[in-house]
């Protein structure tokens, strides 16, 4: 993706507000996330046109504060460059500091991705057509857990809905080779396209110690997997020594730009994108390029977006990877339940027509809401079914 495409787009800002969602997700904890919205004049002048992005923070302290303080002022005259350097210059945490200091790149994400939203709508166009890249069908992978013993009765209700699924799971410890059977009996195990190990968090909830039993049995038993995020130990390095098995490695938590991709341990065939990681746009774009250039392969990675924020994501792999195991299925299959009407894989972008599954359409009625009570505004077509600014089908 080219940053110099994006860079000149104007955008005037005239109001700033927040709305906050909730939902329980089929990792079993509650998700809170926050939907930024910039407003501002219509081209014509006559009216007002809103982009939005998702601030994607963890820790729902943040998004409470967030309500409590709101962000600073924005309003004002930009490039989307100039909006960036803006940026630079403020603490978007001023209630209060994170305790993560990456959560400071998931909120600059959320602004500059509602930025680039008004910027696009403002002008008429989209991002496209900005990029002049056609937005291809994307393919999807479910991404789920098994639950606590772990079974494979979800991966079972999910294909019996989508016959052709693929996955991204989330080994554990408790994964024995009983479990690993019923996968292949159920899926078979060519269908579990990712497998995230979890090894680089520190202190969260989905913390996954370095087991070299663990590592060994999945890297044998999915031998086509992707294997997302190993941590490198005196004792599960050696089964990284082979150049094939390291060819199937990708990385996530620690890439938050192009220094952290040049600082691995071997240069990646595969890396998973998730922009809040990166931040800003410019980062994002210039590891995408840098990846371009050198053959590695990429594939979307989502935040459990609650919002817009998924949509955005669904756009940028339809411009840039659509055809990796992109971990950025619509919203519906993050609910706990396995609902009817799933949408399958690849799927189109919307082309004028914000089509949404009978599951999407469901989620979209249920109680994601704003501080006044009413029903947060989700989808990002306009009155008269255009879809200008970002595109996906959340």
């Amino acid at each position: 993706m080219e940053y110099d495409r994006i860079a000149d787009l104007s955008l005037s800002i005239d109001d700033v507000s927040t709305a906050r969602l909730e939902r329980e997700t089929t990792s079993d904890f509650t998700r809170v996330t926050t939907v930024i919205s910039l407003s501002g004049p219509t081209p014509d002048g006559d009216g007002t046109v809103t982009g939005r992005g998702e601030d994607v923070t963890y820790e729902t302290a943040d998004h409470d504060r967030l309500a409590e303080t709101g962000l600073p002022d924005l309003t004002g005259e930009y490039t989307f460059d100039s909006f960036a350097d803006r940026l630079d210059d403020l603490d978007l945490f001023p209630g209060g500091a994170p305790d993560r200091e990456v959560f400071r790149n998931y909120r600059r994400w959320g602004l500059e991705s509602a930025a680039l939203d008004l910027a696009l709508r403002q002008a008429e166009t989209d991002l496209g057509s900005v990029l002049d890249r056609s937005l291809d069908p994307v393919r999807f992978v479910a991404s789920t857990r098994l639950g606590d013993p772990p079974t494979a009765d979800r991966l079972a209700g999910l294909r019996d809905r989508i016959p052709d699924l693929e996955f991204k799971l989330d080994p554990t410890p408790e994964w024995d080779a009983g479990l690993v059977d019923a996968i292949d009996e159920t899926v078979g195990t060519d269908a579990v396209r990712i497998l995230d190990l979890k090894g680089h968090y520190e202190g969260t909830d989905v913390d996954v110690p370095a087991d070299p039993e663990l590592y060994e049995r999945v890297l044998e038993s999915f031998p086509e997997a992707v294997i997302e995020d190993p941590d490198l130990t005196d004792e599960t390095r050696p089964l990284f020594d082979d150049p094939e098995v390291r060819a199937r490695v990708s990385w996530d938590a620690p890439i938050h730009g192009v220094a952290d991709v040049e600082a691995l341990p071997w240069e990646p065939d595969w890396l998973n994108i998730k922009p809040s990681r990166f931040g800003s746009l410019e980062s994002l774009c210039e590891t995408l390029r840098y990846c371009d250039d050198r053959d590695i392969r990429c594939y979307g990675g989502g935040q459990f977006e609650l919002g817009v924020g998924r949509a955005q994501l669904q756009t940028l792999a339809a411009v840039g990877y659509p055809d990796g195991p992109n971990d950025i299925a619509p919203r519906a299959y993050n609910d706990p339940g396995v609902a009817d009407g799933l949408p399958a894989s690849p799927r189109p972008m919307p082309s004028g027509s914000a089509q949404r599954s009978t599951a999407e359409r469901a989620l979209d009625r249920s109680t994601l809401e704003s501080p006044t009570g009413r029903p947060a505004t989700l989808y990002s077509c306009d009155r008269n079914r255009r879809c200008p600014g970002w595109t996906g089908w959340m």
